[in-house]
Order: structure tokens, then C-alpha cells, then sequence
């Protein structure tokens, strides 16, 4: 009786553990909710704007409206092959991280520009297509993610390094998708705000 006793004990502890490594139906919400609001973000910031304002660079050293957009669509692609090639073929990680910490670490670290960051080389732009383009490349892109983050029921359970210095799951990695477009839209209207910025 004492070992079937204890034997219950690991089940339901193991079943503890499972469930808090789950990804919650409001997790997910929150996630396409930022995913939404982000691709909102880089719509807004862009649109209207003309040629000369989209090649207006504010330093020869700085990107300009055109250059950040297309780093922002090609981030979404690579960011996401990460996670569908990479990602969710990792293990679990430990059974007692700390989930909504690092979820709130993505969420603050990575829109923060006064953490500087260099662009791997796939990331850097090249202008080889047009602004209207890369903002359809983003587009599609993002309705992408949004449908994975929607459709993946195990996004808990896998888990990476990542540049932040810390493992993230798969759900964390799709946070920084639209937390990395937070950030270059804040760059792409600090761009807007320069004093030299075209007024048409």
C-alpha cells in the first residue's frame, strides 16, 4: 500500500510539473495579442511615406526607414525558421524554470534600445527589394507566426539558448518576434524624429 501510495505521489507531482510547463490558453492569447499589435506598429510606422523619407538616413552609420523595415522582415523569417527547425526539435528544459519570468525578460530586454545590438550578417540589409516588398515579405511572414503560436499545442516543452543569456522556450522565441519588431519600429521613428527628416 505505501509504495502504490508513493507511487501516486510521483504521478501527481510529475503531473504538477507538466501543467506548469504548459503553455496557458491566456499565455497564447497575450502572445497574438503583442503579435498583432507589433505588426500594427511597423504598419503605421511606414505608411505614406515617400521615397526620399524612406532613403533618409539620419548618420551615414545609421539605417534608414527602408533599410530597419527590411532588417524587420527578414527577422521574421529567420527568427522563425529558428524556431520551427531548431527550436521545437530541442528537449525540455529544467522542470523548475521560471516560465513567466523569462517571458516578462523577452518582453522587456529585447524593445529596449538602449541595449545595443549588432545584426548578424542574414539580418543586414542589402536594398535589394523595395520598401513595398519587405513590408508584404513582413506581412505574410507574421501571419505565419501568429497561425503557429495559434495551432502549436507543445511550445513549453522545448527549449533553446539564446542570445539573451538565458534558455528560451519555443513560446519565448515567438515573443521575441514581435518583440524584435517593437524594437526597430521605436528605431524607425527615432529615424522620423531626426530634425533633417524630408517633410515629403
Amino acid at each position: 500500500m505505501r509504495k502504490v501510495s508513493r507511487l501516486l505521489c510521483v504521478v501527481v507531482a510529475l503531473g504538477a510539473v507538466s501543467f506548469g510547463q504548459s503553455l496557458t490558453q491566456a499565455d497564447r492569447d497575450k502572445g497574438v495579442a503583442y503579435l498583432e499589435k507589433t505588426r500594427d506598429g511597423v504598419v503605421a510606422a511606414t505608411k505614406g511615406l515617400s521615397e526620399a523619407q524612406m532613403k533618409f538616413k539620419p548618420a551615414p552609420d545609421r539605417w534608414s526607414v527602408a533599410e530597419t523595415l527590411e532588417h524587420i522582415a527578414l527577422a521574421e523569417g529567420f527568427i522563425f525558421g529558428n524556431v520551427t527547425d531548431k527550436v521545437m526539435k530541442a528537449p525540455a528544459g529544467a522542470a523548475d524554470r521560471d516560465v513567466a519570468a523569462t517571458d516578462a525578460m523577452v518582453l522587456a530586454m529585447l524593445p529596449d534600445r538602449s541595449r545595443k545590438a549588432q545584426a548578424p550578417p542574414p539580418l543586414v540589409p542589402t536594398s535589394h527589394a523595395t520598401p513595398a516588398e519587405n513590408l508584404d515579405l513582413f506581412l505574410k511572414g507574421r501571419t505565419k507566426t501568429i497561425a503557429f503560436l495559434q495551432a502549436t499545442p507543445d511550445l513549453r516543452e522545448h527549449v533553446v539558448d539564446s542570445p539573451l543569456g538565458k534558455p528560451l522556450d519555443a513560446y519565448e522565441w515567438l515573443l521575441f518576434i514581435p518583440a524584435h519588431s517593437e524594437r526597430h519600429t521605436k528605431q524607425i521613428l527615432e529615424v522620423k524624429a531626426d530634425p533633417n527628416f524630408p517633410k515629403k
